[in-house]
């Protein structure tokens, strides 16, 4: 296993160093990053961002949004907030294995006395209380899992950002936000910092894997590649929000894997357009079964 080290806070190269390292990268070791955005809601994949997110809100707090690779929800990410991410073989772990993964989160926090618990489809909570959220995407045979790790982030403003939390236009919301989410700062001992949590971390996933601490610094090439693909993709406007036209029908449903809405424009008994939308964990590319 490698820890690719990277700084960067621009959530558009991050999500392109992700994809380019599961993609492109002739670098067949597994691999590990650990990564922080500025102000950002990271939307998913197959989501319609028109109803994901406050949008007075975070243009006025100069939120950024983006659209990641993988399912999922909608999350807020700012600088109390630490993302991971596991890119390794499809085949040595399979499709939705998401508990795989955070056990050495589970493992650190248990080292620093606290008790988390993996729960649900994808989401690691303490007490009851949810402070991280996982999603996985596949590519050929390459696994990439990521998630977020609420440390110390500001919560009115995760509240106000994500129209999913009930907090669209009100903040009263915001109490009820608190109720089922925490950051793990509010469990440590004052002197527990986020770069001491990250070290205790990088600790424990390189335990897990039963291999001694290696890293990976990015060449010129890796950088130039990754701001490429960032300014192809993921600072397009039409990749993030898309183009979502004005259908006549609507189907929205809820499964075990998560919500799948279908949006239909229906002219004479006859189906013209199609979209599907949700916070659904998928194993391929849905566009395909709407094109």
């Amino acid at each position: 296993m490698l820890h690719i080290l990277n700084s960067c806070n621009d959530p558009c190269y991050n999500l392109a160093l992700e994809e380019y390292f599961l993609k492109h990268s002739p670098i067949p070791d597994d691999l590990v990053i650990l990564w922080q955005n500025c102000p950002t809601v990271v939307i998913g994949r197959n989501q319609n961002a028109a109803v994901e997110i406050n949008s007075p809100f975070i243009t006025e707090q100069n939120i950024q949004v983006v659209r990641r690779l993988s399912g999922g929800g909608a999350v807020y990410h700012d600088f109390g907030n630490l993302n991971f991410t596991f890119i390794t073989a499809l085949a040595a772990v399979g499709h939705n294995n998401f508990s795989y993964f955070t056990l050495p989160i589970i493992d650190a926090l248990a080292e620093l006395g606290v008790k988390a618990e993996f729960t649900g489809r994808n989401d690691l909570t303490i007490e009851e209380q949810k402070f991280s959220g996982n999603a996985q995407y596949t590519h050929r045979d390459r696994l990439l899992h990521h998630g977020t790790l609420l440390f110390d982030t500001n919560m009115a403003v995760l509240a106000q950002s994500l129209a999913g939390s009930d907090a669209k236009h009100s903040k009263p919301a915001v109490p009820s936000v608190r109720s089922r989410v925490t950051t793990i700062r509010q469990h440590l001992p004052p002197a527990v910092t986020l770069a001491k949590f990250k070290t205790v971390l990088l600790k424990s996933i390189f335990a897990t894997a039963g291999e001694p601490y290696r890293r990976y610094e990015l060449s010129t090439f890796d950088r130039q590649a990754i701001e490429t693909l960032a300014d192809k993709r993921y600072r397009s406007p039409t990749w993030t929000y898309g183009t979502v036209p004005l259908y006549n029908h609507s189907s929205k449903q809820i499964f075990t894997g998560g919500t799948v809405q279908v949006l239909l424009n229906v002219e004479n008994e006859i189906i013209t357009q199609c979209k599907i939308c949700g916070d659904f964990f998928a194993t391929g590319d849905v566009d395909e079964l709407t094109a």
